[in-house]
């Protein structure tokens, strides 16, 4: 298979297929973001030989594939003639194959048409992830996201309509320390009025090679503290109104949580209630500092 530096997926895409279609982000701004550092380019689309050639290894090793994860920080990006090529050459290749997931960006969906996302819903495009971080206006400024708040609730409502169903991550503690309760309120003001099948939760962990490092040696912003950011955490359970499946389960999180709203509501904050309990913030801390990969 061809894989180019670390390979990234969402917890919940473990037993999908991995195939790279894209390497890196076209974006690669993002002020906290060291995952694709690993990479000698920005971005790079792979050449048809190298997809078709993994997917005849897929065919032999795994045939009964039925879910496709493309991998890259936002395969989503490319055009819609590209993407409907993607799904037609994997189902010639995989016979049982139903949907195709991947990460995208906000703006990756913006310059596609409602027709074009109707047509990429028939094509097997769904349950893509995105990483829109929170709906706070101030904190994507800051962290050079590209879009604001406005932006996730009107494209959002696009893939709604257009049938295409998103998880999106939400990153605890990205608003920086005192300004997690504003951060949480402008994100449900967002999340409370779309449909996402899940939420995902990363908590923010400051590499040292990160432009955000970097702002904060200068005193430019201040890092919430560990409990601090599990305080904003249950702020974000609580005042989810909508149906959805929340999971925080990738290895930031110093506890794995999961299960569906409203109806676990109470458990999922009892859980964090008890991490809280047995742990002071020297214990968190000690847990994100000594964090060898997420």
């Amino acid at each position: 298979m061809h894989y180019t530096g670390t390979i990234w997926r969402p917890p919940y895409e473990a037993w999908s297929a991995l195939l790279q279609v894209t390497a890196g982000c076209t974006h690669h701004q993002c002020k906290f973001c060291t995952l694709y550092d690993d990479i000698p380019f920005k971005f790079r689309l792979s050449p048809a030989e190298e997809i078709e050639a993994d997917l005849r290894e897929l065919r032999r090793h795994t045939p009964d594939v039925t879910r496709l994860f493309l991998t890259g920080a936002n395969p989503f990006v490319l055009s819609p003639e590209k993407l409907r090529g993607i799904a037609y050459t994997a189902k010639q290749h995989l016979q049982r194959l139903r949907t195709i997931g991947c990460f995208a960006r906000i703006t990756d969906i913006t310059p596609k048409t409602d027709e074009e996302l109707r047509h990429l819903r028939s094509c097997g495009y769904t349950g893509i992830t995105i990483g829109v971080e929170t709906g706070d206006d101030d904190a994507l400024a800051f962290m050079r996201k590209g879009y604001v708040a406005a932006d996730i609730l009107t494209q959002c409502r696009r893939l709604d309509e257009a049938g295409i169903e998103y998880n999106v991550f939400y990153l605890t503690g990205i608003c920086g320390t005192g300004n997690g309760a504003r951060g949480v309120k402008n994100t449900l003001n967002v999340l409370n009025r779309l449909s996402p099948r899940i939420i995902g939760a990363s908590m923010l962990t400051v590499q040292p090679t990160s432009e955000l490092y970097t702002e904060i040696q200068h005193g430019n912003w201040t890092e919430a503290g560990e409990t601090e950011k599990y305080e904003e955490l249950k702020l974000l359970i609580q005042g989810l109104t909508i149906r959805t499946h929340f999971a925080a389960l990738g290895a930031s999180n110093a506890v794995q949580l999961h299960g569906n709203l409203p109806a676990d509501r109470a458990a999922l904050i009892s859980a964090i209630d008890g991490l809280l309990a047995r742990h002071d913030e020297a214990d968190l801390q000690h847990y994100r500092k000594n964090l060898k990969h997420l």
